[in-house]
Formats: C-alpha cells, sequence, structure tokens
C-alpha cells in the first residue's frame, strides 16, 4: 500500500527512472520514502527500491491522497497498455513523459483529468546526471510545477522549455546524438588501431581526446569551427585529415542523418 507521504510515483523502473530517482535523492529533493514506483512483469521495481529504499508498489489505485507527480517511465510501446487504475490515480496530478514519440495530445486523450502534463526529450547521458532533457508542457507551468519539473528534470543534467513543434528535432538531436559520438568514436578507435596502435591505447586516447574536446567546447567562447582553426595549421596533419572529410561530405552526411531521425520521430508520434 502507498505511504501517505509519498510525493511522487514512477511508472517503470528501467535506467532513466533510475537515474532520475537516484538523483533526486542525491540532491535531496525527495527523501527515499516519498518516491514510489511499480513496473511490468520483472524484477526491475522491486530491485531499485531494495538499492535506493524507496517504496515498490505491486500495482497503483486511485486512492492516492498525497502524490504531487506521476513519472511515466515505461517503455513507449506500454503506453497502449497503462492500466485504467493508473490514469485515474493521475486525476488532478502532474505527469510526466519521458516516453520517446508519445505526443501531448495522446498523453492528454489518456490522462484527461491531470492538472498538467510534461512531454519531455532526455537523452542517455542523463544516467550519470550529465544529460539534457528539452520539455514541453500542454500548457503554462504553475509555480509548484515548475519547481517539480526543474527537480525530476535537473536530476538528469541541464534542461530547457520548448514548443512542442521543436522535439522532433531536439530527438534527432540530443535525444538521438549519443548514438552519433558513440559511432564516431568506434570509427576512430578503429582507424587508430588499423594504423598501428595498440587497442588498449587507441580506446584510451579516443575517450580522453573525445572527452577533453568536448569539456574545452562547453568552456571556451570560440565557435566549435575558430577551435577547430585553432588545431589546424596549413598544410599540416590535421588539414589533410579534414580535406578527407570534407571531400567524402562529411557535413552533409550529418546533416542527412539528423534529418531522418527527425523525419523518423515525426511517424512515431503519428503512429
Amino acid at each position: 500500500m502507498i505511504k501517505n507521504d509519498t510525493k511522487i510515483v514512477f511508472i517503470g523502473a528501467g535506467r532513466m527512472a533510475s537515474a532520475i530517482i537516484r538523483g533526486l535523492i542525491e540532491k535531496e529533493h525527495y527523501k527515499p520514502v516519498q518516491i514510489a514506483c511499480t513496473c511490468g512483469n520483472d524484477s526491475t521495481g522491486a530491485q531499485l527500491a531494495k538499492e535506493t529504499k524507496i517504496q515498490y508498489l505491486d500495482a497503483i489505485t486511485d486512492e492516492i491522497q498525497s502524490v504531487d507527480a506521476i513519472v511515466l517511465a515505461c517503455k513507449p510501446q506500454q503506453f497502449n497498455q497503462i492500466e485504467k487504475s493508473i490514469t485515474n490515480a493521475a486525476n488532478g496530478r502532474l505527469v510526466l513523459s519521458i516516453l520517446a514519440g508519445i505526443p501531448l495530445n495522446r498523453l492528454s486523450e489518456k490522462f484527461k483529468l491531470a492538472r498538467n502534463i510534461i512531454r519531455t526529450m532526455p537523452n542517455t547521458p542523463g544516467q550519470i546526471g550529465a544529460g539534457v532533457t528539452a520539455y514541453s508542457p500542454r500548457s503554462k507551468l504553475s509555480i509548484k510545477d515548475q519547481k517539480i519539473v526543474d527537480n525530476i528534470l535537473g536530476s538528469l543534467g541541464n534542461f530547457h522549455e520548448v514548443n512542442e513543434t521543436d522535439l522532433d528535432a531536439v530527438t534527432a538531436l540530443s535525444g538521438s546524438g549519443p548514438a552519433y559520438l558513440f559511432e564516431f568514436a568506434a570509427a576512430i578507435n578503429e582507424a587508430a588501431i588499423n594504423n598501428g596502435l595498440d587497442p588498449e591505447l587507441a580506446s584510451t586516447l579516443t575517450i580522453d581526446t573525445l572527452l577533453g574536446s568536448s569539456m574545452l567546447l562547453a568552456s571556451s567562447k570560440e565557435s566549435p569551427e575558430q577551435l577547430r582553426e585553432a588545431v589546424t595549421s596549413k598544410g599540416g596533419t590535421t588539414a589533410a585529415a579534414l580535406e578527407i572529410l570534407s571531400k567524402s561530405g562529411f557535413r552533409d552526411l550529418i546533416d542527412q542523418a539528423i534529418s531522418a531521425a527527425k523525419k523518423r520521430s515525426i511517424e512515431l508520434s503519428e503512429d
């Protein structure tokens, strides 16, 4: 049974839910006793509750008196199977969804009596508190609900309010973006090995180079182009490499990739 001092309930107990819950507890926005989770027919919810000391619920009823917010953190394909007891429990509460591809109109159909609904697009670095999330509310947030949203999304990293029409492009950039970076890392790591480096050394150099470059980009007032030019001497090694990327249409490929991801995001939201 849910406890009277519960303030937030998570539907789903996967990696992103775990990251949010751990962040909320670490930053002391909520005590473990104020958080509850439930999940499908697996052990993730019970295991998360054991590790974090939050409550695990076998089921959720509409008899929730003290809950402020419900976070939808199940798999997007499970959205249509959300039980009526959960939609009833959401009446008068804030509903925050991290389900990719589920637009506000579908969320509103499911949770008709929620006091407000937030659609978000987090990314996987949120698992270590270094993510970025874009969010769009159904209507203007109250001061109370804005604080709840700030606490939840802040537990994952940075966050930005956007128009819902921008979320498909956001999905293509920051949502899918980590995969582009991981693919680039895999490519340069493989190329380094092909050029004679020991695999362990190649991996270490790849990680340190990408990490250091990202930190420099984040802390510098210079644009990416200016930082690139600072590394590139005329007729030097970097110039030779960049010439290959340019001739291969590197930027055009990235543009095509992000456009394809945006298109697919739109298609998924219309299913």
